[in-house]
């Protein structure tokens, strides 16, 4: 059968141009040049500067011949270098690698030799660690030096050029490469690698610019948001907000390092309107001293992922008038591509009840397919009774094109038609998602299955916990039992049974921690809990009746 709307209606340059977050830039530049773009200390950039930068930067590096299919990596913080880094290097039609400045040496030897890497941007705060990781390189790499006026510590230059001067020499009216399928790498962005060598996840321009745009919709973000940078740029890539800041001719304010009276400084003399963060920052807030938080007037929305945000949180979110929203997502799907979409009437709703509803994963993203809970095996959908456990799995654009270097990986990852994100989840009727473990979180004892989460949320509520990690701990007798790490806010003082006796309130007695040790709890440079080192710690804590 003939389909009478294929025949002579074809793509061409006139109705067809590929997807790219790049035009968000442009257009932004054309249409409001001299609006602010980039705060940066002293340093006041529009967004005709900042586009014209970008494209020097593009230039620049087409002059020294890296162009589509190049590695460019960045080591960088927060400044105005990484923002342009996010348009300049994919302008050239390379790929722009942004590096963890937390890393060690040989870690980021890997990453700059698995990813190829054929140029390096590299602030002089990381020299220390660059140095040694750039021997390791088993090829030429242009090294550009980036100086931070913001910055007066210590580090000296490793490479061959200053940043400045470098894209001194390009061209601000550089005719930029867009992508010709949208399926082309924009970015390569590394997993945590905690057991083993870190996964290359690669984006592709269709993904960063539906889930930009997304991010637009799930805010209802306005034109010329003033969006403070708390959030990594180099954690998936800013979870693609330097493309949505661009997409609204927004304001970015940048932050070399999250420090909270820092903070609310940028927030009342910026009028911040907008910051993403992981719970650690948002809690470094909720407990600062007063006086810093004193002087906001306007309203601020933050955005939440990681740890569900307990009730201790949104209830000091609402007293400092910043209205919090949960998102969910990994790398592998450009940050955040779920969220908790709340509804009016949960405002009338008592504390308790807030916090159950806004700490679910929630429903896709706008411009996502499909995320939904499923059984790994028989890839069955689960029933959305709030109980029947599965594997949260997503479908859609925003999505990775795969793990560089790593086609086995990438088969397991997608296997049976979606993405596979090893959480362990429930669906309520609502079609809410919930996560109720990581597979490899899960804690069995006794034949029964303990949700680390569930744990965790209940110790949340106690007035003195600032941070909590539940992990399984082996025992003789049940296999594994739930061992607790707690780190407290500061001047609280509470006993393990304190929080033994608060626990059997509200859990199952095999539920409840049998060791609970108190200590700053190891994270990543994104904030998340490595629990990982704690479960080496647990194997050796002798075990305590509960």
């Amino acid at each position: 059968m003939t389909d009478l709307y294929a025949e002579g209606l074809d793509r061409n340059p006139a109705n067809f141009v590929a997807l790219t977050p790049l035009s968000f830039i442009e257009r932004s530049a054309a249409v409001y040049p001299d609006y602010p773009a980039v705060v940066h200390g002293a340093i006041h950039r529009t967004w005709a500067q900042t586009y014209a930068r970008s494209r020097q930067l593009a230039s620049a590096l087409a002059q020294r011949g890296l162009g589509v299919g190049d590695t460019v990596a960045v080591m960088l913080p927060n400044i105005p270098a990484m923002v342009e880094a996010h348009f300049g290097v994919p302008m050239s039609g390379a790929v722009l690698n942004t590096l963890n400045t937390r890393l060690d040496t040989q870690t980021l030897a890997f990453m700059l030799n698995h990813g190829e890497a054929k140029a390096v941007l590299v602030d002089r705060e990381f020299a220390a660690v660059i140095r040694p990781a750039l021997a390791m390189v088993e090829r030429p790499i242009l090294v550009i030096d980036v100086d931070d006026p913001e910055y007066h510590g210590a580090g000296a230059r490793v490479g061959e050029i200053e940043y400045e001067d470098f894209i001194a020499a390009g061209d601000p009216e550089f005719a930029w490469l867009r992508p010709a399928d949208e399926w082309q790498a924009i970015c390569l962005n590394y997993t945590s690698g905690t057991t083993g060598n870190p996964k290359g996840v690669v984006y592709h321009h269709r993904g960063a610019y539906t889930n930009a745009i997304s991010n637009v919709l799930e805010w209802d973000m306005p034109k010329h948001a003033v969006y403070l940078w708390t959030l990594p740029m180099f954690h998936c890539n800013g979870w693609c907000f330097p493309w949505t800041v661009a997409a609204r001719a927004g304001v970015n304010v940048c932050l070399r390092k999250v420090d909270a009276a820092t903070i609310f400084d940028l927030i009342r003399r910026e009028q911040v309107s907008h910051y993403c963060a992981a719970p650690i920052v948002h809690n470094l807030l909720v407990n600062a001293p007063a006086p810093l938080k004193e002087g906001i007037a306007h309203r601020v929305h933050a955005m939440v992922a990681g740890a569900a945000p307990p009730a201790a949180m949104i209830e000091g979110m609402e007293g400092l008038g910043f209205e919090l929203t949960h998102v969910y997502g990994l790398t592998e799907t450009y940050g955040p591509a779920a969220v908790c979409a709340s509804h009016g009437d949960w405002s009338q709703l008592e504390i308790g009840e807030r916090a159950r509803l806004n700490s679910r994963q929630g429903v896709r993203y706008h411009l996502q397919d499909a995320v939904c809970v499923r059984d790994p095996d028989t890839m069955e959908v689960v029933p959305s009774d709030g109980e029947t456990m599965g594997e949260i799995m997503f479908r859609g654009n925003i999505a990775m094109k795969g793990y560089l270097k790593n086609p086995t990986a990438t088969q397991e990852a997608f296997a049976g038609g979606w993405f596979h994100t090893g959480d362990l989840a429930v669906c309520y009727p609502d079609g809410y998602l919930k996560i109720k473990d990581r597979s490899k979180d899960i804690i069995i004892s006794g034949g029964e299955n303990i949700s680390s989460i569930e744990v965790e949320d209940v110790m949340y509520r106690h007035p003195a916990v600032l941070a909590v990690a539940v992990v399984a701990k082996p025992d003789e007798r049940w296999g594994e039992t739930p061992c607790a790490f707690v780190e407290l806010k500061d001047g609280a003082q509470v006993t393990a049974q304190d929080l033994i006796d608060h626990c059997k309130l509200h859990l199952a007695g095999f539920k409840v921690p049998r060791a609970i040790e108190f200590c700053e709890l190891p994270k990543t440079s994104t904030g998340k809990i490595q629990k990982f080192e704690l479960r080496k710690l647990a194997a050796s804590i002798p075990a305590k009746d509960a």
